[in-house]
């Protein structure tokens, strides 16, 4: 059986809750990515995401600035997350039922992966 951790993204990007959204699409073009994980404020605090997605629909869409919104006024938080041995299938339910196109992949200790719609399509294809 397929598992997450047979088809996540390793190398997870980060990103601080402050920078702005221009900052965030120009590492977005640079990194080649969709999305950043939004670093916790302290250890208490909720994992975030931030998806092109999100940007589109609560800062383009709104008229916001792009200067001077940061990331932590759109996010999305707290994250999906899934076990790395999970089923895919299982992976996709949870996504479904969540309504996200990304899930992150927690060993109970840290994000070791995040895996997207992209993701399992990809490996369908191959």
């Amino acid at each position: 059986m397929i598992k997450a951790k047979d088809l996540m993204t390793k190398d997870v990007k980060y990103i601080q809750g402050d920078a702005t959204i221009k900052e965030t699409l120009i590492r977005m073009k640079v990194e080649g990515v969709s999305s950043f994980i939004v670093e916790r404020k302290d250890h208490d605090d909720a994992y975030g995401i931030v998806t092109r997605k999100d940007i589109v629909t609560k800062v383009v869409e709104t008229g916001r600035d792009l200067d001077y919104t940061k990331v932590k006024e759109i996010i999305t938080k707290p994250l999906l997350m899934v076990s790395p041995g999970l089923g895919i299938k299982y992976v996709v339910r949870l996504m479904q039922m969540a309504n996200v196109r990304r899930a992150t992949v927690f060993d109970g200790k840290e994000i070791v992966g995040i895996i997207s719609n992209t993701d399992i399509i990809n490996a369908l294809i191959e």
